[in-house]
């Protein structure tokens, strides 16, 4: 009988035992950690409880240095063992005594059957058919070498240590596999980890690792075979039994199980239905049954079902996501802490023993390494190139304490040889991380595919556009856009900013002037209305192509340790046909009219759909890669607020929204509307948190481009035209506010807001110039000269954006600037943009009475049709600069006046203001329902 059949019926006379009899609880003075053979349910939550805290705390110690869960699981078995915590008296008596380990063997057992049906999966032999040569041949000799060697060296460790009662060439055959396999799993989720599955030699390494571990199993389970056969005629029929279940398999089960998934729906949807998951787990279970039964390993069955699982249409990801944290989290830990306990480091005690053991890992790292590197040399790989796929194919990993283990239960290895190789698995997973990035860093690695998985855009570059004509781009007519997506939620708001924007427009309007805030140059703008002035037929001269907008949709899936999210990432290419998000993106945009399109002027609009699965903190690095390649001009990223409940005031026969605040979910507030005669809700937004928030923070400090960042208030509301009737504003479906301080991000502000107007006949604005009364120099009272010259602000949470130097140079000259810029766009004559000038000493609270619901006295037309526009809940967007870094006054403490009677103003005037800037914050303070557009200019403008 099989180990996983005996621990079956061992488990369950244990379980039957209980049943028979009455048991004790703690309320009649029984002890729960005391072993009970009537109850051992008890010591088995004891034992889990410890095992996965354990092994927990130290995965989040070592992820820090790049290093794989299995090294924290195995480490924390060796901890928890005799080799360190065994020490204390009693301890493994108490927590892990012999008569508990059946139970807890089973669970492991059934953790690694599960665990194995998904290695089965991530195998996919169409990775062996891109650079087939190259990969078997690094495969062949990164097993034909190791083998020979690790037999050779068996020889040595066979005499010195092991009893002669075992079997030789069964121990030769265990010591030669346990050298030449590679572990797969490990491997795939580190060329994953280190971005290097769109490389030549991430793709390489794949498919040998692929071929590598196949030849592994088949190798392993013919010497379990051997091993547990009686004679070579047995052996002969376990081999024949395994071939032909093998051929079952792969063929009449595999056509049967597709055939039943297209039948449920449930190849054709991705997603498996409850039968298919019956199936499927029947299926994984009874494979291991028999593999164990005929004398292999349970093992075994589970990997082989796991390759005949269809991959099309995600069913294969949906699949793993069912089961993936029950096993990754709960029983997978069990097993190969199992294997930390059964290392004994103690009887390591002499210098022969680690003199073996530095010798069986220079000899399993130098048989893989060498020929690999050469092997790739040879096939014209750099050194570089060469070492990385040397160092990635000597990882161990999860496959080789699995084989160490197999080997342990058959008793080809003892306590010391065991413990022996379970220290070089333990190194050799350990350096391949750091070799491999010593061997091929970041930059000077050459990535077989582009940036996105689509093709690229009509426009290449800043010198060529659409036939041969030559494209300008300045800095304030923007025609290359990037919105970044990683939500579900986040497609409302994205598809209210491509609409603002009016992205998707073919027409070519006419032109007015504009000016660029840095040089004060004059360069050409859209118009799509009469309203707007025309140009002399000399100005338009890069109309033609200044009209054609090139965008790109950058969807970010986070990359975790799961092993979907590795699927993902393996099939990145084909994922961004069938993601969700792309798909409901893609579908709103060619109803929108986007596309590979472009009028007999040249006007027109590309759509390209790029998508990276990396790590979360990877997130920023991706997006400024991804600008740097594209040469993207300004980064859109929408954060849209996912509350269920809304804020509903009766205002006459009209109904108001009340704003989404996306800080609702971290401070646990409720957005109340401060208006007379309205009632607040409260908006609680599960989506924001403190973690989004630094990301938006560290894209804002790191992306080499300006950056507009979209605060959707929520869907339902009412356009200008239905709120304001019988007004000047009744054309209008949004209306722009824009309170213009001064400084590089509001002269971008005012900038993107003309480009707005001129692309989108139905947007209305109105900018307001604040300034400060004479002598008036509240914003900068109290600053120390030191405070005023910061050039980096950090905080514990994460770091904030570049603040401008505060000198009277520049000061002056962003003062300069700031004057050129407003006299030539408030005297352009744009009847759709209302211009004014306010003067006050609290500028900021001056800005959010104007986005009150009481109009104040003495407000010009346009600011009382503003404060009625966002009464009545018309779709209103206040345009707002970060202002981050500001050559003037800075309002913040302005700010911490306005929140100080709310419930957050600390992390209101902190984090908030650090996120969305002081006038974002202060808009967020106030509850103001409208939604928000926070704009910064590229970091290498100057102030």
């Amino acid at each position: 009988m099989g180990h996983f059949s005996r621990d079956f019926a061992l488990a369950h006379d244990l379980l039957a035992k209980r049943a028979a009899s009455s048991q004790a609880g703690i309320i009649s003075g029984d002890n729960p950690i005391r072993y009970n053979d009537v109850d051992p349910l008890r010591l088995w939550v004891i034992q889990l409880v410890i095992i996965v805290c354990f092994t927990q705390i130290l995965a989040l110690i070592l992820g820090r240095i790049r290093q794989p869960r299995v090294i924290a699981e195995v480490i924390g078995g060796i901890l928890l063992g005799p080799s360190v915590m065994g020490r204390i008296p009693h301890f493994n008596d108490t927590i892990f005594p012999i008569q508990s380990m059946p139970l807890l063997n089973l669970t492991a057992n059934v953790g690694l059957v599960l665990y194995m049906f998904l290695v089965g999966m991530e195998i996919d032999v169409r990775v062996l058919k891109r650079h087939f040569r190259a990969s078997a041949i690094i495969s062949v000799v990164g097993l034909i070498l190791p083998l020979g060697l690790g037999a050779a060296l068996g020889i040595g460790v066979y005499k010195q240590f092991v009893s002669p009662t075992v079997n030789f060439g069964y121990f030769l055959l265990f010591v030669a596999v346990a050298i030449g396999i590679t572990a797969f799993p490990v491997l795939c989720r580190i060329l994953t980890e280190l971005k290097l599955l769109d490389t030549t030699v991430g793709v390489v390494t794949l498919s040998a690792g692929i071929g590598n571990d196949v030849v592994g199993w088949i190798l392993l389970a013919l010497t379990v075979s051997l091993v547990n056969a009686a004679t070579g005629l047995t052996a002969l029929y376990v081999l024949l039994a395994s071939i032909g279940f093998v051929i079952f398999l792969l063929y009449p089960v595999r056509w049967v199980f597709a055939w039943t998934a297209r039948r449920t729906g449930s190849l054709e949807q991705g997603t498996p239905t409850t039968l298919m998951m019956t199936i499927t787990l029947l299926l994984v279970f009874l494979s291991a049954f028999f593999t164990d039964i005929i004398g292999i390993h349970a093992i075994f069955g589970g990997f082989l079902t796991g390759l005949i699982i269809p991959k099309e249409n995600g069913f294969a990801i949906s699949l793993v996501e069912k089961i993936e944290d029950l096993v990754g989290i709960l029983f997978l830990p069990l097993y190969f802490t199992l294997s930390g306990l059964r290392t004994n480091l103690g009887l390591l005690d002499t210098g022969a023993t680690w003199g073996y053991i530095i010798l069986i890992c220079l000899v399993a790292f130098v048989s893989k390494f060498v020929p690999c590197a050469a092997a790739a040399s040879v096939f014209g790989f750099s050194w570089r190139e060469a070492g990385a796929i040397g160092s990635l194919m000597s990882c161990k990993g999860l496959v080789e304490l699995i084989v160490l283990n197999v080997g342990y239960q058959a008793k080809v290895l003892d306590d010391r040889t065991f413990s022996m190789f379970v220290i070089h698995a333990i190194v050799l997973t350990f350096i391949t991380t750091p070799l491999t990035l010593a061997f091929y860093p970041e930059r000077v690695r050459i990535h077989s595919s582009a940036p996105s998985h689509a093709p690229k855009p009509v426009l290449g570059d800043s010198e060529g556009g659409k036939d041969g004509q030559k494209t300008v781009v300045d800095g304030s007519n923007r025609t290359r856009f990037a919105l970044v997506l990683d939500k579900l939620e986040q497609l409302p708001a994205a598809m209210t900013l491509a609409q603002l924007l009016h992205l998707f427009s073919d027409v070519a309007p006419p032109t007015a002037t504009l000016v660029d805030s840095t040089n004060g140059s004059d360069i050409d703008a859209k118009a799509d209305s009469p309203e707007l002035p025309t140009l002399p037929k000399e100005s338009s001269k890069n109309s033609a192509a200044s009209g054609f907008v090139e965008f790109t949709l950058l969807r970010l899936i986070e990359l975790t340790n799961r092993t979907s999210a590795v699927f993902r990432s393996t099939e990145a290419a084909a994922l961004v046909h069938t993601d969700p998000v792309t798909s409901v993106f893609n579908t709103f945009a060619w109803l929108a009219g986007l596309g590979n399109r472009s009028t007999s002027a040249g006007q027109g609009s590309t759509l390209d759909t790029a998508l990276e699965v990396v790590p979360w903190e990877e997130f920023p690095n991706v997006v400024s890669r991804h600008v740097e390649d594209r040469k993207v001009e300004m980064v859109l990223i929408p954060w849209a607020s996912t509350g269920s409940g809304a804020a509903t005031a009766a205002l006459g026969n009209q109904e108001g929204l009340a704003a989404r605040n996306p800080f609702d979910g971290v401070f646990n507030r409720s957005a109340t509307s401060s208006g007379p005669g309205e009632a607040g809700a409260t908006q609680h937004d599960q989506m924001s948190s403190v973690v989004y928030a630094e990301f938006i923070r560290k894209m804002f400090l790191t992306t080499p481009c300006d950056v507009a960042l979209f605060v959707d208030r929520g869907s339902g509301r009412l356009s200008v035209e239905s709120a304001l009737t019988a007004s000047p504003l009744q054309t209008a479906d949004t209306l722009l506010f824009l309170p213009f301080f001064g400084g590089p991000d509001d002269r971008l502000a005012l900038e993107f807001l003309v480009q707005i107007c001129s692309r989108n006949s139905g947007v209305k604005a109105i900018v307001v110039r604040i300034k400060c009364q004479d002598g008036d120099e509240s914003g900068d009272e109290g600053e120390s000269d030191a405070e005023k010259e910061k050039v980096v602000h950090n905080t514990i949470s994460g770091a904030d954006t570049v603040y401008g130097q505060q000198t009277t140079q520049t000061r002056l000259a962003s003062d300069t600037a700031d004057n050129i810029l407003w006299e030539t766009h408030s005297n352009a004559g744009f009847s759709r943009i209302s211009f004014s000038v306010k003067k006050t000493s609290k500028p900021l609270q001056e800005v959010v009475d104007m986005v009150s619901t009481v109009p104040s006295t003495g407000d010009t037309p346009p600011l009382t049709e503003l404060t009625n526009a966002v009464k009545k809940g018309a779709n209103v967007v206040v345009l707002c600069g970060r202002s981050r870094r500001r050559a003037m006054q800075s309002p913040s403490r302005e700010l911490t006046q306005i929140v100080s009677g709310t419930t957050a103003g600390a992390v209101l005037a902190g984090s908030v203001s650090r996120t969305l800037g002081d006038v974002g914050a202060a808009m967020v303070a106030v509850g103001a329902r409208a939604s928000l557009l926070v704009v910064q200019a590229r970091l290498d403008k100057s102030s």
